[in-house]
């Protein structure tokens, strides 16, 4: 059994990992907590250029044409540097949920933009009551030929406050239906929220929003099941990437903190700790992969409903015991903003959220199993 990346993906995963080594340092990702919009555009557009942004668009539309394992080997990179910004947003809440329900020419149109970088989407699917179902969404939608009309309340949208277009979950007559709605229009209006990552999570209230159908009036939930299986999966692998570095960091301040004339590396408590941190990050790489791999092969639509949804539920918990180990680790420094090591266990807790919770998806495996 080969569980190794191929030769693309090893390239892709160096030539990310010394990329953001040298394009978002620790610095840069403290900037960002400080800055309105959150994200470098110049950064932005360097991932533009090396092709990330497009990694799953077609060839034809202007990507690269990579499969789903691919994505994630790259988003696992994203996750050990953190990196601020839409990307998650703009490829599986934009790019992905127009290559699912989208029309050839709404493909034409959005997905070269997407890949360029020229244009950030983000997907406008929580409301108040802060449920991931289809009774979830309540927000209301008016449908007239490809015209939608939206008013409503989402919650939890990530980066809306710079993007350019939002994919909105709404009800209709039918169902629930998507649409694609400019932000820059006097029936949206976005507030950033303050959040433990210090990331940009924001409100968004419709009022009356002009937008165009994507996918059917009505078929919005069948189209948005894929969509979320990806985006959650790719929540997986950023967990995965934060974990692993939290995991190294601590690593090495075992060996380098010495405490009763010893470092503390030497003490079997630490060392537990160390040993189990690795097994939660390795476990959690393994059952991501599982997940991706799932998806990518094209696996019955149940096994695939079962994979993402153990994933989701494991790496939710194994990293949260990683990050949490990682402070203990440090001792209370941990706790302070000089050290590094805060930075991931707070961003941990919102991929940890992120489109539920363990308890939320073993209670999908639960019922997959017909209990």
């Amino acid at each position: 059994m080969d569980l190794g990346l191929n030769e693309q993906q090893e390239l892709l995963k160096n030539s990310a990992r010394e990329f953001l080594e040298n394009e978002c340092p620790e610095s840069h990702v403290r900037d960002m907590e400080e800055d309105e919009k959150g994200y470098s555009p110049v950064l932005w557009q360097k991932m533009a250029e090396q092709g990330w942004h497009g990694l799953l668009v077609p060839e034809q539309y202007g990507g690269a044409g990579f499969d789903f394992i691919d994505q994630m080997v790259l988003v696992e990179e994203l996750g050990r540097a953190l990196v601020p910004g839409p990307y998650m947003s703009s490829v599986f809440g934009g790019a992905v949920p127009i290559l699912e329900a989208g029309s050839d020419a709404q493909k034409q149109e959005f997905l070269p933009k997407i890949a360029a970088g020229e244009v950030i989407f983000s997907l406008a699917l929580t409301e108040p009551s802060a449920r991931f179902d289809e009774a979830g969404i309540q927000a209301k939608a008016t449908v007239s030929g490809q015209d939608v009309t939206i008013s409503g309340t989402k919650l939890f949208v990530s980066d809306a406050h710079v993007a350019d277009y939002l994919v909105v979950a709404a009800r209709s007559g039918k169902g629930v239906t998507l649409a694609i709605v400019p932000t820059k229009q006097a029936g949206v209006k976005t507030t950033v929220l303050q959040t433990i990552a210090r990331d940009k999570q924001c409100e968004v209230v419709l009022e009356n929003a002009k937008g165009q159908l994507l996918g059917t009036d009505g078929g919005g939930w069948a189209a948005l099941g894929p969509v979320i299986q990806k985006y959650t999966v790719a929540e997986c692998a950023y967990l995965v990437g934060l974990a692993q570095m939290d995991f190294e960091i601590a690593v090495d301040y075992a060996k380098e903190r010495v405490q009763f004339g010893r470092p503390i590396g030497s003490f079997q408590a630490i060392q537990h700790k160390c040993a189990d941190m690795v097994t939660d990050v390795d476990g959690s790489r393994f059952i991501m992969y599982k997940a991706a791999w799932s998806i990518a092969s094209g696996q019955p639509a149940n096994d695939t409903s079962i994979a993402v949804n153990m994933a989701k539920a494991w790496c939710s918990e194994a990293t949260r015991r990683v990050v949490a180990h990682g402070q203990q680790i440090h001792g209370g420094i941990g706790f302070t903003k000089d050290y590094k090591i805060q930075l991931f266990y707070r961003r941990q807790k919102r991929a940890e959220l992120a489109f539920g919770d363990a308890d939320f998806h073993r209670e999908l495996v639960a019922q997959q199993l017909g209990l």
